[in-house]
């Protein structure tokens, strides 16, 4: 939470309805427009997108007001969400601040580090709040926004020592109406920690959907014998290649790093198998059994 005198100092500039431009009205930029709507926050939603089906869902759908091309929406707004693929943002980005004077330019992109460094030295850096929203699904396009995407999950915010004051508060006090819960972090360790609780799952679950798509020829069989427990885990190899190429690109150390714990881990599994050592095998369950004291 921000510090009472600062939230008051700019409240009534947050609450009063602002012009949005959200470029990328997808899954993540379509739940946004739906929620700041539905709060009042959003006077007039322009968007940017460069699928045309994309843009008429849209519009049909109430997310946006209009679409126009990334400089005009810039002019036209107060506020300027990127909801695109980190490989475009990182592109975007400084062509975007670099046509901004008053606007607040805020990404929800899963890694930090590139973009930030991206615009470090530029003049107009302060007008740009780094934040990673933790919220995400297997579905992308503007069908899969959600007006409860938000709700009571937590917003990385990145650097915020490098942004206008006046932008961060807004970025605070907006996601703060999302009922979002607020964690500041350096770029680098926010990447360090995203590769370990997020872009792993991804990895594993994109290799356990190849592995039963390799081994089993029979599309019925794995519909009618998988288990919820198959169904959760193999989730997440239903997210989109082209959103998720760009981050494991961006985070490429980071993601190695966790990738061999991972596979030393498995490794650890296999070889219990292989010697019909059952007693260490109880104790690396055992021992995963932990996670409970974190996630219920």
């Amino acid at each position: 939470m921000i510090g009472l005198d600062l939230a008051h100092e700019y409240i009534d500039s947050v609450m009063t309805k602002k012009n949005f431009a959200i470029v990328g009205v997808g899954l993540m930029g379509g739940s946004l427009a739906l929620k700041c709507r539905k709060l009042g926050l959003a006077d007039r939603i322009v968007g940017v997108d460069s699928n045309p089906v994309h843009a008429t869902t849209a519009i049909e759908m109430g997310l946006v007001d209009e679409f126009m091309s990334l400089e005009d929406a810039i002019k036209v707004s107060d506020v300027v969400i990127l909801a695109v693929p980190v490989g475009i943002i990182a592109a975007m980005l400084p062509v975007v601040i670099d046509h901004v004077t008053h606007q607040v330019v805020i990404d929800m992109g899963s890694t930090k580090s590139a973009l930030v460094k991206s615009v470090e030295f530029h003049p107009n850096r302060g007008r740009y709040v780094a934040s990673h929203p933790m919220w995400g699904t297997e579905y992308s396009g503007p069908e899969a926004a959600v007006e409860s995407a938000f709700q009571d999950k937590a917003v990385i915010l990145c650097n915020a020592a490098d942004s206008d004051a006046d932008a961060v508060a807004f970025a605070k006090l907006m996601f703060e109406a999302l009922s979002m819960h607020i964690i500041e972090m350096d770029a680098q360790d926010h990447d360090l920690h995203a590769a370990y609780v997020s872009h792993i799952s991804h990895i594993t679950s994109f290799a356990l959907a190849n592995t039963v798509l390799e081994k089993e020829n029979e599309d019925r069989a794995i519909f009618e014998m998988a288990s919820a427990g198959f169904e959760s885990t193999v989730r997440l190899a239903k997210s989109n290649p082209e959103m998720w190429t760009p981050i494991l690109m961006q985070n490429r150390e980071n993601v190695l790093d966790v990738l061999n714990e991972h596979i030393s881990q498995l490794r650890k599994f296999k070889s219990c198998l292989e010697k019909e050592n059952w007693e260490y095998l109880n104790e690396l369950m055992s021992k995963a059994n932990q996670i409970k004291r974190i996630i219920q």
